[in-house]
């Protein structure tokens, strides 16, 4: 019997190289950042109150952006 040709089987194909995940995206981690600045904002900048609301709500919004960034992202990867 004469081995079957390569070209009509459908298992034959090239294996599927795959990034090796070596741990949590930074995406992820990044609340472990600005959740501890935001409190050290408030007690760092106690005697300037206008740069420290500035900042704190400045540091508050992007962490909001990030939170939503991620939500959609994961939306959106649902729905494909």
């Amino acid at each position: 019997m004469a081995p079957p040709s390569e070209s009509f089987d459908p298992f034959n194909q090239e294996p599927v190289v795959r990034k090796k995940n070596n741990g949590a995206p930074i995406k992820f981690l990044l609340p472990l950042i600005y959740a501890p600045v935001l409190p050290l904002i408030r007690i760092a900048l106690r005697h300037k109150p206008v740069v420290r609301d500035r900042l704190f709500f400045a540091v508050l919004a992007g962490a909001f952006a990030h939170g939503s960034y991620l939500v959609t992202d994961l939306y959106d990867a649902e729905s494909k």
